[in-house]
């Protein structure tokens, strides 16, 4: 093996994980036959537009639509629109688009058919205000939700409860047509009201829940925005309601599904692979702490797996920011992860997000070696500090150790993946 192989390994392992999810390998054997109808496409999330290209492809009968990604994701459809708007934290650009597509579904019958197309990213994308809640005041409820250390359901509960499209809202505006759910999970537990919030399904959960949330994590709510929770005027449509009797869903990618590919390239390469789980949560740097003592264990004793191995993960981590520094959930998981290795032999890894973005960087992640505390400290870099300063991202790129893919035009969540050799 070459010295550049746990690297390239690393790497392969990423590719594999975020090619099982593209659009055109999920998208075509879920498609229907078309409606006697007409056929109406929406959608939003940061694989949106690259899902309608595919639809487009491989669909016979009439079509138009309007789908919402982030900025620099959009690619080239014909019969469906594709707008570009913010993300993570949303902007003017989105609450338009997400009041067109309101309004796109209005006036169907029975014999229509709506296509919708979901995955991560699309709460940010579909800003639409409730009642009584500006624009503005969603933009500093969603920044305050990011700093929180809230985990993703938490922080699209509250989401769901001040919009006006989220949590089921769009599935009932179809209402009588047919619609059809085609989601790719960005979320631990592939919850569908999870998923950008569920515009098209049904929500359980209670304004009350949302106004537990915001206190349990101190969220300083704007007057209106207390008020539509308070009220229960924010209530979202809830499960058995008749409006959405014809919605179907299909999970097409999922993160299991891609720690799936990565093990498979895994096996090929030699290595034994362990998938420790898809859906694994809590703050990143506890995260890190706990995958290093389970590397530690192979390393040293060979339980539970002789190496060499490769330990796959996916999920959601969180980050409590104390710090002012550039950071990600994974550039945290992977800084707290080298602290606690201290430099131990053998033992490389990888994290990042399968759509390319960590945090508000256009980083997807980072790769971490045996040398990486000692090539810090040769820099004056001190990793403690940056870690406490939440300055992932500066870390990794003075190191030249940044993992940048671009867009990658879909979005499992995140992976992980440590090799023990």
């Amino acid at each position: 093996m070459t010295s550049s192989f746990p690297r390239d390994l690393l790497q392969a392992l990423f590719a594999a994980a975020v090619n099982a999810a593209q659009p055109e390998h999920c998208i075509p054997r879920f498609l229907p036959a078309p409606p006697r109808g007409r056929t109406r496409v929406i959608g939003a999330g940061k694989a949106s537009a690259a899902m309608a290209r595919v639809l487009e492809q491989h669909w016979p009968g009439e079509l138009s639509g309007l789908v919402v990604t982030r900025y620099g994701y959009a690619v080239p459809c014909e019969r469906i629109e594709i707008v570009e708007a913010a993300h993570p934290v949303p902007d003017a650009a989105g609450r338009e688009a997400a009041g067109r597509m309101l309004a796109r579904v209005q006036g169907l019958g029975p014999d229509d058919l709506v296509i919708c197309l979901i995955s991560g990213g699309g709460s940010a994308l579909l800003p639409l205000p409730g009642e009584g809640v500006s624009l503005e005041d969603k933009q500093a409820i969603n920044r305050a939700l990011l700093k929180s250390g809230a985990t993703i359901s938490e922080m699209n509960c509250v989401r769901r409860h001040l919009s006006a499209i989220k949590g089921g809202r769009l599935a009932a505006a179809c209402h009588p047509a047919r619609v059809l759910n085609l989601l790719i999970s960005d979320v631990p537990g592939d919850n569908p009201m999870d998923i950008a919030s569920g515009p098209t399904v049904a929500d359980p959960t209670t304004c009350a829940d949302a106004l537990e949330i915001v206190r349990r994590y101190a969220i300083d709510l704007p007057a209106g925005a207390r008020a539509l929770l308070e009220s229960g005027r924010g209530e979202t449509v809830k499960p058995g309601d008749p409006r959405l009797a014809r919605v179907e869903t299909h999970l097409i990618a999922t993160p299991q599904m891609a720690l799936e590919a990565a093990a498979e390239v895994a096996r090929a390469a030699g290595i034994t692979p362990v998938l420790l789980g898809d859906s694994i949560e809590g703050e990143a740097r506890d995260v890190g702490k706990v995958m290093a003592a389970i590397a530690l264990q192979v390393k040293r004793h060979g339980q539970p797996v002789a190496a060499p191995c490769v330990l796959l993960s996916g999920g959601e981590t969180t980050v409590t920011v104390r710090g002012n520094g550039r950071g990600g959930r994974n550039v945290e998981f992977l800084l707290s992860l080298a602290v606690a290795l201290d430099g131990a032999a053998g033992i490389h890894a990888v994290a990042g997000d399968t759509d390319g973005v960590d945090g508000l960087e256009e980083v997807a992640g980072a790769l971490i070696a045996p040398d990486t505390l000692s090539r810090a400290w040769a820099k004056g870099i001190r990793p403690r500090d940056s870690l406490d300063n939440n300055d992932g991202h500066g870390f990794f790129e003075a190191l030249g150790d940044s993992l940048v893919t671009g867009p990658t035009l879909t979005n499992v969540n995140d992976f992980r993946a440590i090799l023990i050799r």
